[in-house]
């Protein structure tokens, strides 16, 4: 039995990888500041679900007040630490980049700190397909160059993938970061477009649909990411002992480093996604076809061969069995 720590516990996927680890008998600390980025009652419902869960255990706290993460990693020793806060959404950042640089990045660092003077073996981190930004050579691989971001998210995720490989070389801490492609699933984020567009769709609103719906998504079920989160989390990196930097690989290193994309390698294109959504829903949708936005990308589609190498697993769980799944549990959250 291990002791881990889950930052954004309350989130969409701590709130899942939390529910596995203490069904594998974990002894898990969640911690959360419960922002209102988006509906708080959603946060405290998935949080209800742990209450009488003796292996669980939650504190609310900010990744950026530095005092208050030095004191939980000094109290409670870790032997694992899983972070998922971060003040996520790509046009959010738009609209308030100081947000990102709080939570993203001073928290990040706070994190890292912790690991680093508390022994931790292992620390696992969300990353982002937002990463890859400009890259259209596809699917997008953990061993491409990923310098050209074009929102401001991506580019505090990239500085958590830097950050974390900074400190696995100069205090050989092992980290792992996890490239997240387009996760959904019941209990999900309000402010993403297969729940905001489930939501317009019940109510008769029309749907704002983006780059005239042509946009492709590599959308993973929730499933798939914690089968993968959990599968990584049991391999702690070692080193690539041919590692050279004279032609460097940015996915391994010479410190005990990796990064893992976790996607479903079957882009989809949007207006496909919504015709099963209105399948599933017995509705249709009223379209209000757009132009791309800012700090979108046409494309995302993951190339899973390392994470299938390294830990034999990869997503497989089709659009149409995921949403269906999302919608059972839409109409009976929001019925009650």
């Amino acid at each position: 039995m291990s002791k881990i720590l889950v930052t954004g516990a309350a989130g969409f996927i701590g709130f899942y990888l939390c529910k596995r680890l203490i069904d594998r008998g974990e002894k898990v600390v969640g911690i959360d500041n419960l922002n209102d980025y988006y509906d708080v009652k959603l946060k405290l419902d998935r949080l209800k679900q742990f209450e009488e869960c003796k292996d669980f255990r939650f504190v609310k706290i900010d990744i950026a007040e530095r005092a208050s993460i030095d004191g939980l990693f000094s109290r409670e020793k870790f032997d694992i630490v899983v972070n998922l806060a971060a003040q996520a959404g790509v046009r959010y950042s738009l609209l308030n980049p100081h947000a990102y640089i709080a939570s993203n990045v001073t928290g990040f660092i706070n994190i890292l700190e912790g690991c680093r003077h508390n022994k931790v073996k292992h620390l696992v981190f969300a990353s982002s397909s937002s990463v890859y930004g400009a890259n259209t050579h596809i699917p997008f691989s953990v061993h491409h160059n990923v310098d050209h971001p074009v929102s401001l998210y991506a580019a505090t995720k990239k500085s958590n993938e830097l950050m974390a490989h900074t400190y696995a070389s100069l205090y050989n801490m092992p980290c792992t970061g996890l490239r997240f492609f387009t996760v959904y699933g019941p209990w999900g984020r309000p402010d993403m477009a297969y729940f905001s567009f489930t939501r317009a769709i019940v109510e008769g609103r029309p749907i704002d649909v983006f780059n005239y719906g042509k946009m492709q998504r590599d959308f993973t079920y929730i499933d798939d990411i914690i089968e993968g989160m959990v599968r990584v989390m049991d391999k702690i990196p070692a080193p690539n002992k041919g590692w050279d930097g004279n032609s460097p690989d940015s996915a391994t290193s010479y410190a005990p480093y990796r990064l893992y994309n976790i996607g479903n390698h079957k882009p989809v294109e949007l207006l496909y996604f919504i015709e099963v959504l209105e399948g599933c829903l017995g509705k249709k949708a009223q379209k209000t076809l757009l132009p791309m936005q800012p700090g979108d990308v046409p494309t995302t589609y993951a190339d899973v061969d390392d994470l299938m190498k390294d830990v034999g697993f990869k997503p497989s769980i089709p659009i149409e069995e995921g949403i269906k799944c999302f919608v059972g549990w839409y109409k009976q959250y929001y019925s009650s």
